[in-house]
């Protein structure tokens, strides 16, 4: 370990550029699979079983899924709106 960039700063190497990366297929794939939770919680609220504290966990997480989906979106677009992408 060199102690040259503590005692210089100068000398450090610059950062990397930040990785711009695309969150769509991900935020999508997770609310699908809370989508899938939710179908078959529901399936089994039908059924009689007791599982209303899932089916708010996973009518939640759909929610937060597709809100995150709206907002990678709109980031998205500003990014390209100011020609960085």
């Amino acid at each position: 370990m060199k102690l040259t960039p503590i005692i210089n700063p100068d000398v450090c190497k610059p950062p990397p550029k930040p990785v711009r990366v695309d969150l769509r297929k991900t935020f999508a794939i997770v609310t699908s699979w809370w989508l899938i939770a939710l179908a078959v919680t529901v399936v089994l609220l039908i059924c009689g079983f007791k599982v209303l504290e899932a089916l708010v966990l996973c009518s939640s997480g759909v929610i937060i899924g597709v809100l995150l989906l709206v907002w990678e979106h709109f980031d998205r677009w500003d990014y390209r709106r100011l020609g960085a992408d």
